[in-house]
């Protein structure tokens, strides 16, 4: 832990009971959640960011678009608009935010993509329009206590489990790990390859699932090829890049990079960062460039960066992922 954080230990215990008392308003009935007579599921986490909502919400959308017409509903963090959007032609990542933007340009019409911060008024315009959606996946918003979403998945990663963390401000915690009661499924993310029965064990008694909750393991799986908006390239034909990233975690990515053998120095920005003029300026220099998709949502407009940006896919693999969909699918037959 670093020392700034540390230094912030003492305002923990603030921390826990002003969350401890919002959540117990929610538990005992004196604040009202609002519950729904149609599929509402919720991806999100107990920690501030990377944890993988977003691969979770496209591994959710491939599964279920065949089937039912479907909606995602987010924030719209540091989106530029007010109130609800609903994405069309005519979208661009300020008006709703660079993850439901990836939404929205990798699957277009399939799916309706809609931001509002008050999820409430979000689910209910969704639910207004003309063809609404059968099925509603709300992105990180397991402390949105005013909707209570049928289903509740919370992510946790491998390498920081929610369990070895403390609250905000010294630690990542949004609440307290007994908030992860709440979820239906435990998902632990970003899993190396060789996970073995005996880890899954191990983490599973960390973990200490209630008996109605069900835990998997999941990890991210890498291209093998980077994309850019006039073609692809090989990562093993790559002279050296940049890597730029605006992500919570960019460690397995690097990981990744290394082990291909690929050659960069890496430009590591906050999460969600803001690129400036003088960002731009900067990466223009750079021959080639290879970023996250939700950084390229951010980056691919700029006309100088049009002929060095690439993109490196990820997807969510699930450990006995028929079971997993087996419960998912139970769940939306009761309605």
């Amino acid at each position: 832990m670093k020392l700034s954080r540390k230094l912030l230990f003492p305002f923990v215990p603030l921390y826990y009971a002003a969350t401890c008392l919002r959540n117990s308003l929610y538990d005992f009935g004196l604040k009202t959640s609002k519950s729904y007579n149609f599929p509402v599921i919720c991806v999100g986490n107990l920690s501030v960011g990377g944890t993988g909502k977003t691969p979770m919400i496209e591994y959710l959308i491939r599964f279920l678009k065949e089937d039912y017409k479907v909606a995602t509903l987010s924030r719209g963090y540091k989106r530029k608009s007010k109130g609800f959007q609903l994405a069309d032609a005519h979208t661009t990542v300020d008006s709703i935010g660079d993850e439901p933007f990836q939404f929205y340009t990798k699957f277009q019409d399939r799916i309706k993509v809609a931001v509002d911060a008050n999820r409430q008024e979000g689910i209910e315009a969704l639910r207004a329009l003309e063809n609404p959606p059968e099925i509603i996946l709300l992105d990180d918003a397991f402390q949105h206590r005013k909707v209570k979403a049928g289903f509740n998945i919370v992510l946790t990663m491998y390498h920081d489990l929610y369990t070895d963390d403390m609250l905000l401000p010294a630690g990542n915690l949004r609440e307290s790990i007994r908030g992860s009661k709440r979820a239906h499924v435990i998902i632990v993310t970003k899993c190396p390859s060789n996970l073995t029965d005996l880890n899954k064990k191990t983490i599973i008694k960390k973990l200490k699932p209630q008996p109605h909750q069900q835990v998997f393991f999941s990890s991210i799986a890498y291209a093998d090829e980077v994309i850019a908006l006039n073609g692809k390239k090989r990562i093993d034909a790559l002279p050296p890049v940049t890597l730029v990233t605006g992500i919570a975690n960019p460690k397995p990515l690097e990981d990744f990079l290394i082990k291909k053998k690929l050659t960069f120095e890496h430009l590591n920005f906050k999460d969600h960062h803001t690129f400036s003029k003088q960002d731009i300026e900067n990466l223009n220099t750079k021959p080639i460039i290879v970023t996250t998709e939700k950084d390229f949502m951010r980056l691919k407009h700029y006309k100088a960066l049009e002929d060095s940006l690439y993109y490196l896919p990820i997807a969510m693999h699930i450990d006995d992922s028929n079971k997993f969909h087996t419960t998912i699918k139970n769940f939306i037959s009761k309605y």
